[in-house]
This record gives structure tokens, C-alpha cells and sequence, in this order.
């Protein structure tokens, strides 16, 4: 994977893992729970024809540091992970670049362009809805749906010490549960990168801590930023069986995006292990027009 890129350990306030391919203008890839960067092992080549591709890990995943959390979560914020990752493009040269995320990185991303609206060019927002419609929205399919979210928010270490009797079960459970997908839609060197590192304890402290502070930190931060919208150009792309299922896509980014256009694939949530050509196809189109 990512055979013609350049990896390097970015230091900020702490180490950031990236891979670095490409040139021309910037392009950032933020993964999702439980990945890390190499979900873009199939996309970010092809990308890297007409841009410098950065795919970093963030904060808690992958080969990235995993900090404790702290007494007040904010550590594990999206606002500190999307500041983790502008200081890192800041510090590969680049102050102005286009974002994509996927899950997790879809919510870095979103806090991103409301934080540091000079530094991103344009947003592409992967199988998400904002963060606060996912907890005000709550009714019994999503709860059943995204049981996960409930499940981690839980006080350290009991969810922790549950995954980290059997992690393999409980995160193969998630990517083809309320991933709806089947394992072997993931491609081999992909799904064993996954778990190499998902049987990292301090993976699993630092996962749970990311949702632990979206349940306290984040829909603070984003019911704060509700009367505001993102004005970069911005992309909205979800599986049909995924997160559109249960809400309206279109109605609930369109109060937060004021440039938004959408797109869907036919899979689950992790289309773009499933659908690679797809998925990219949509990106450059997107990114070529802005």
C-alpha cells in the first residue's frame, strides 16, 4: 500500500502518522471508526495525479499518539484533532487545502472549516450527519442502529476491558453490523492494517475517549456554531444503506453548509473500501470543480 508515497511522522502537539504522495494543490484524507489512513490506500493513489495527497491517522488511531484522556475529554475533541491536522499540513507547507473525512475524519473535518475557515479550500463529508442531529435526532432505529455511540461513552475502563477481551469480534462486528457490509468487501492488506491496529489497547482507550468527548465536548461546541454555516465549497457523500436510512441528509447539512452538493453510492457505511473507483471518481469531479 501507498507504494509511491513518502511516510512521515508529523510532530505537533503530538505525533501525527501521514503518508504523502502526489503533487499539485492539497488534498488531506481523514479515515474513520475503527480504520485508520490505509482506507485510502485505493483512493489516495489515483488522487495523487492531480494533488498532493496527505492521508494522516488521527489522534488515538493508527501509528498516531494516543494521549490519556484528559479529566475534561477536550483532548480528544474534534476541535483538537482538527487542530492536530491543520498544524500538520501547516507544517508540510501547506496553509490552504482541500479536506476530505470519512466517519470520525468527516467530523474533524466539519469542526475544521467552522475553526479554520482560511485554511480549508473545500470540505467533502463522508456517511455523516452533523453531530449534534446525531444525538437531538435520537429515536429507537438509531439508537439500535448506533448502539456503539451509547456503549463507549461509558465510564473508562469497562467498554474498554469488554473490546479488549476479543477486539477482533467486536470490531469485525462493527464493520459489518452497523457497517453493513461483509468482510470481504474490505481488501486483505486494508482489513489487516485495521487490525493490527484495533488490538492496541491504547487504541482502544483513545477510541473510546474520541466518542466520550463527542458526547460531551463536541455537541457543546457544535449547538454553540448551529446559527453559522460552512461557506467553502462542500460535498455530501452517503451509502443508501448507511446514516440516510434513518435521517434527511439534504435537510440537516443544508442549515450547515451554505455551497453544498451531494452525492450517493449504493453500499453501507464504509463505501470507500467497497466502492474505490466510485468514491474517487466523485472526489476528483468535485475537486476538479473548485
Amino acid at each position: 500500500m501507498f507504494d509511491d508515497f513518502r511516510r512521515e511522522a508529523v510532530r505537533t502537539a503530538i505525533t501525527i502518522n501521514t503518508v504523502v504522495g502526489g503533487s499539485g494543490s492539497p488534498v488531506l484524507l481523514l479515515h474513520g471508526y475503527p480504520q485508520n489512513l490505509s482506507m485510502w490506500a485505493q483512493v489516495a493513489p489515483a488522487l495523487a495525479a492531480d494533488h498532493t495527497v496527505v492521508c494522516a491517522d488521527l489522534r488515538g488511531y493508527g501509528d498516531s499518539n494516543k494521549p490519556v484522556q484528559d479529566e475534561d475529554l477536550a483532548n480528544y475533541s474534534f476541535r483538537q484533532m482538527a487542530q492536530d491536522q491543520v498544524d500538520v499540513m501547516r507544517t508540510l507547507g501547506f496553509e490552504r487545502f482541500h479536506v476530505v473525512g470519512h466517519d470520525r475524519g468527516a467530523r474533524t473535518a466539519h469542526r475544521m472549516a467552522l475553526d479554520h475557515p482560511k485554511a480549508v479550500r473545500s470540505l467533502a463529508l463522508l456517511d455523516i450527519a452533523p453531530t449534534y442531529d446525531m444525538f437531538e435526532r435520537v429515536d429507537a432505529a438509531t439508537a439500535k442502529a448506533y448502539w456503539h455511540w451509547y456503549f463507549l461513552q461509558q465510564p473508562a475502563p469497562y467498554p474498554e476491558e469488554i473490546i479488549a477481551a476479543d477486539p477482533d469480534h467486536f470490531f469485525e462486528g462493527c464493520l459489518t453490523g452497523w457497517g453493513a457490509m461483509e468482510l470481504s468487501d474490505f481488501g486483505p492488506e486494508q482489513l489487516a492494517s485495521y487490525r493490527r491496529s484495533w488490538r492496541d489497547r491504547d487504541f482502544i482507550f483513545a477510541s473510546g475517549a474520541d466518542y466520550r468527548a463527542a458526547g460531551e465536548v463536541d455537541v457543546r461546541l457544535d449547538e454553540a456554531d448551529l446559527h453559522r454555516k460552512v461557506d467553502c465549497p462542500a460535498l455530501v457523500l452517503w451509502g443508501e444503506r448507511g446514516i440516510a436510512r434513518l435521517i434527511d441528509m439534504e435537510e440537516v447539512w443544508s442549515a450547515r453548509l451554505s455551497q453544498m452538493r451531494t452525492a450517493t453510492l449504493p453500499s453501507g457505511h464504509f463505501f470507500v473500501d467497497q466502492f474505490p473507483a466510485e468514491t474517487t471518481r466523485i472526489l476528483s469531479r468535485f475537486l476538479a470543480s473548485v
